[in-house]
């Protein structure tokens, strides 16, 4: 059976109820980052607020449905779990994050610092997303919330193309990890700006999203192998795919070079120290031409680990 589709009206209340603080972040066309493109690109900045990254947008929103007193179980790279935390500290929820074992470290601590019992279990993200799992089914007082399933998350995240779409964007890159950052953006883009096109932008050593979305199914990879700890995903979320399949134009692939290249184009430029993750929508603009219009794209989150912000900084 067909996954149901996102609703424009609940990203429409959503704009009007999140927390401030993750709304109308920065928009704007950079003349140096274009200059280095050799055209125009606009960016949106969504590391500006209280986590560091996008995820607080439909964490909030989601967050909004449950009753004090609730007990959360997520798996989360470190920003999904930061947003979630960050959310449940105002409404008296508990909430347990289980992250890989190999999870960066930083993100780790921000989760703890928030208030989330961190939990660290399996090699990658998907492992831990099985043990998150399994333990909510161990502990049946808990909610287990799973990051691109669950349709308040989408329209959460959806609220950035609220703000963006009267820019009337030619070509909108949106970095894909679980699906619920473009499928959101894109269910709103399709009714408000018609023209814009949403093209996902994946790691090539993390493609299952990408061959997902092609095939119309979720297709799995062995590994998930990018810098880019945000959109390292293995086992796709069948919802997500669905969405996609509705809501985004195309899915390129960029390689870790790329990725890397981007990060430091984006400090050169704008001047900001973002996460791999943040900046694969820089990357596929250096990696890919497009042609319909101004461009745009969305730097999704600033959380780095330790040695790469030593590097960029030194």
């Amino acid at each position: 059976m067909k996954t149901p589709g996102l609703s424009l009206d609940s990203i429409e209340q959503a704009s009007e109820l999140i927390d401030p603080s993750f709304l109308h972040t920065p928009q704007y066309v950079h003349t140096g980052l274009s200059r280095r493109l050799g055209r125009d690109i606009a960016v949106k900045v969504e590391t500006l607020n209280p986590i560091g990254s996008f995820k607080g947008r439909g964490a909030d929103h989601f967050m909004r449905s449950l009753p004090p007193g609730r007990q959360v179980v997520c798996a989360s790279a470190g920003n999904f779990g930061q947003a979630i935390a960050y959310a449940a500290r105002a409404r008296q929820i508990g909430v347990t994050v289980f992250a890989a074992t190999t999870a960066n470290q930083a993100k780790v601590a921000a989760m703890r610092d928030l208030g989330a019992r961190v939990e660290l279990a399996g090699a990658d993200f998907d492992a831990a997303k099985a043990e998150a799992r399994a333990y909510a089914d161990r502990h049946p007082e808990c909610l287990f919330v799973e990051d691109g399933d669950d349709p308040r998350i989408a329209e959460g995240a959806g609220t950035i193309a609220v703000e963006l779409a009267p820019m009337d964007v030619g070509t909108l890159l949106v970095p894909v990890g679980n699906g619920a950052l473009i499928s959101g953006i894109g269910c709103w883009m399709k009714a408000r700006s018609p023209r814009t096109r949403i093209v996902g932008v994946c790691a090539a050593a993390a493609p299952a999203m990408a061959h997902s979305w092609r095939e119309g199914r979720p297709v799995p990879s062995q590994e998930a192998a990018t810098m880019a700890d945000g959109i390292a995903v293995r086992e796709p979320v069948p919802a997500a795919v669905d969405w996609m399949r509705d809501y985004v134009d195309d899915v390129v692939m960029v390689p870790e070079e790329a990725i890397l290249r981007a990060v430091h184009v984006v400090r050169d430029t704008l001047g900001l120290l973002v996460e791999p993750s943040g900046a694969v929508g820089v990357a596929g603009a250096l990696e890919h031409d497009f042609a319909d219009g101004p461009l745009a794209t969305i730097i999704t989150g600033g959380n780095l680990s330790d040695a790469l912000r030593a590097e960029l900084t030194s």
